[in-house]
């Protein structure tokens, strides 16, 4: 066993230490959903029209990428390392996405941010997990899992708010200057009061240098003298100037330096984490994750190039599969998931991807198609549902301690079920009563329910020099959930809607007076649309209630082998 794990952090107050990891958690979750109302004035900031949205994909699942491919790796390396050299690197990491998007000028500099972004922002979840684990005995995890749980999900709850009271006020930069802000105070509060090394003053210099690059001051940029640095080499790019050289060198400068500094702890990582086997699961994650994410919900089942990303990621999965067997030291040892609970944490943690993405994409639809409005109102409707995951994430982690942990996830989960079935039958003015909130609340509350005593489940099955990494795994299992199950359900859905939508008479037929307005067209298609969300709100109830099921069977009444 790694030294730096199984005991708290080397800080004064670690419990101050887990509370600031949870604010750097609720942060960067809030940051996923705020770009869903940023997106159009991100488009527009980087020389896209409303009718390229297809081009714009990348900002999205450019953030998913990172904050997918790359966490069983950062997740292992939490466990080799220690939970607070990770939490600061992935807060750094955060912080300088949050920079380059924040400066960007054109489509590649955002989806490069964004990618780091995910990057940091997914390397919180796993760190800060493993540090509950760290210290709190198996038996006494579920109440503080709860709370890290519910501290991301209220990120959720704030992402859209935020997003839309800083845009009220001012353009969307400022959203990812505010990332910025937040994360370095975050990183400087965890790494405590010891002075800060070279390396640190010149990775400041770096960062200022790279931000005057990219957004060019006017009043220096136009300045006769203090303009020379911003003039382009050639071409128009602002990262071919002088000062965009001077960037490159005080960052590499930065890198070196932080590689000397580091060279111990990199000697371990070489030594102990198996790195062809992160690559090869990264790229694995990387073709599921482009092939589903770049695609249109409400349209298509995955992108143009899906199934050929598909066959890569399979490849790779073979590949990473062979690796498994062959090295001695596998990025996911043997039989380190050979347990129930541990295994039946990664299948409950996908099959509730698979639900819970209905709500976060189909309850906006039906609020868009019934209600009209844009995306904000949109955004306050699904508001209903995720106010209630923190309050239930708390409740869950409560109740571990006097129940079962397959019974507080299986009951959640069939209460979302449940919930899921009577959507499935909800008329165009549902959204106008208040039946319809109280739906989306306990929907919502149930899924909170599920997530700590799956996260207690995997780390009481699986030994503590782990917990990075399996935490990461949990995640990326409900991800992977979520985007595959967004496919599957749009089929489902669309095969529904074009089956109906293939029996309505044409303009003509239904008003051959005045074909061009025809209101009878249009609300038959729009009972074409409701009926494909409530499909996949069926096929989202068939999901919680086969999760439900499988957690009653898998994760047990404690889910703990491991308890040192």
């Amino acid at each position: 066993m790694s030294s730096s794990v199984g005991r708290p952090a080397p800080v004064s107050n670690p419990r101050t230490q887990l509370t600031l990891a949870s604010i750097a958690v609720a942060f960067a979750a809030a940051d996923t959903y705020v770009v869903v109302l940023a997106l159009p004035d991100m488009m527009a900031g980087v020389g896209l029209s409303a009718d390229q949205l297809q081009r714009a994909a990348p900002i999205i699942s450019g953030f998913l990428l990172g904050y997918i491919a790359v966490l069983p790796l950062i997740g292992r390396i939490a466990d080799v390392v220690g939970r607070t050299p990770v939490l600061v690197g992935a807060l750094l990491l955060f912080a300088v996405g949050s920079l380059i998007t924040a400066g960007a000028y054109d489509l590649p500099l955002v989806v490069t941010g964004r990618f780091l972004q995910g990057v940091g922002g997914g390397g919180l979840v796993p760190a800060t997990l493993a540090l509950v684990a760290d210290l709190w005995p198996a038996e006494r995890r579920g109440l503080p899992l709860g709370v890290v749980g519910a501290v991301q999900e209220l990120g959720s709850v704030l992402g859209p708010l935020l997003g839309a009271a800083v845009l009220a006020i001012a353009d969307w930069r400022y959203i990812f200057w505010l990332n910025l802000t937040v994360a370095v105070v975050l990183a400087l509060l965890l790494r405590g009061r010891r002075p800060p090394p070279l390396s640190a003053i010149i990775g400041v210099l770096a960062c200022i240098a790279l931000g005057l690059t990219l957004t060019a001051p006017e009043r220096l940029a136009t300045g006769v003298t203090l303009g020379l640095p911003f003039v382009p080499f050639t071409g128009s790019s602002r990262l071919l100037t002088p000062i965009g050289v001077a960037t490159l060198v005080l960052g590499l400068l930065w890198l070196g330096l932080v590689a000397w500094r580091s060279r111990g702890r990199m000697r371990t990582v070489l030594a102990q984490v198996d790195l062809v086997g992160a690559v090869l699961l990264a790229l694995a994650l990387a073709g599921v994750v482009l092939a589903f994410a770049t695609a249109d919900p409400e349209r298509e089942l995955m992108s143009p190039a899906g199934p050929w990303l598909l066959v890569a990621a399979a490849v790779f999965a073979i590949a990473f599969a062979a690796w498994q067997r062959r090295t001695t030291r596998a990025i996911v040892p043997h039989g380190l998931l050979g347990a129930r609970p541990a295994w039946g944490s990664l299948v409950v943690s996908f099959l509730v991807g698979c639900a819970l993405i209905a709500a976060l994409v189909d309850v906006p639809v039906f609020a868009r198609t019934t209600q009209g409005g844009g995306q904000l109102a949109a955004a306050l409707v699904l508001l209903r549902f995720l106010i209630a995951l923190p309050v239930g994430a708390v409740v869950g982690g409560w109740l571990t301690r006097r129940y079962g942990l397959g019974l507080i996830t299986g009951a959640g989960l069939a209460l979302s079920g449940a919930m899921f079935v009577l959507m499935a039958f909800w008329s165009r003015t549902a959204l106008d009563h208040w039946p319809a909130t109280v739906v989306l609340l306990l929907c919502g509350f149930g899924f909170g329910l599920a997530l700590s005593p799956v996260n207690t489940a995997m780390l009481g099955a699986t030994p503590a020099d782990s917990h990075g990494l399996v935490s990461a795994l949990v995640v990326v299992a409900r991800m992977v959930g979520m985007l595959v199950g967004v496919s599957a359900l749009t089929a489902i859905g669309l095969r529904r809607y074009f089956a109906l939508a293939d029996d309505i008479p044409s303009p003509n037929e239904l008003c051959p007076k005045s074909p061009g307005n025809c209101r009878p067209f249009v609300d038959a298609l729009r009972d074409a649309a409701v009926s494909q969300v409530h499909t996949i709100f069926a096929g989202a109830a068939v999901s919680a209630f086969l999760a439900a099921l499988l957690a009653a069977l898998l994760l047990g009444r404690r889910g703990v082998v491991h308890t040192s």
